[in-house]
């Protein structure tokens, strides 16, 4: 036999082998403490998240149940408005009364409307065509206004800005002259 073969018949010394063992579970130990530590902080967290996602919607619903208020709040004043217009003795009050008392009562509104970020297009002859604020409803030229420009406005239209973010409600009603 030669010197380079192992020899299976002498016994073999195996404290490594079982130190390497003892040192393979203790690592096993550690990573399973590791897995386990890291599945608890997976667990908070997502407890967290649904916690703080929970509140996010139920904190938004309270925001816009409280702007809804104040709107209705500041509405509710118009509408006392009106009913003391209809209260009023139609055998005593001349037409010119109730057109001015109804004016009265929808410059209240505009100026509640105003205060609630509400803003009024209304572009005059003339002014550009703004395809995003302005719906052509019809075509009609007009002396002195030049082709593609506003000839008249059949109905304002009305922006609404929050915390400095405009958006169009409603596009005003306008002719355009027609292109030559």
């Amino acid at each position: 036999m030669s010197d380079a073969t192992p020899n299976t018949n002498e016994p073999r010394d195996i404290s490594d082998e079982v130190e390497s063992a003892d040192q393979l579970m203790q690592r096993v130990a550690a990573l399973e403490a590791q897995l386990a530590e890291a599945n608890e902080r997976n667990l908070r967290l997502v407890a967290d998240y649904q916690t703080s996602h929970r509140r996010a919607i139920r904190e938004e619903a309270q925001a816009k149940l409280q702007g809804m208020a104040a709107v209705t709040q500041s509405v509710l004043s118009v509408l006392d408005h009106f009913d003391l217009a209809l209260k009023i003795d139609t055998s005593r009050a001349t037409a010119q009364q109730v057109v001015d008392g109804v004016r009265v009562i929808r410059d209240e509104l505009m100026k509640v409307l105003v205060g609630h970020g509400v803003g009024v297009i209304h572009p005059a002859q003339g002014d550009p065509f703004e395809p995003g604020r302005h719906e052509a409803v019809m075509q009609q030229p007009v002396d002195g206004v030049g082709p593609g420009l506003i000839a008249g406005t059949f109905q304002p239209g009305y922006t609404l800005s929050v915390a400095g973010i405009e958006r169009v409600v409603r596009p005003a009603k306008v002719a355009v002259t027609p292109a030559v």
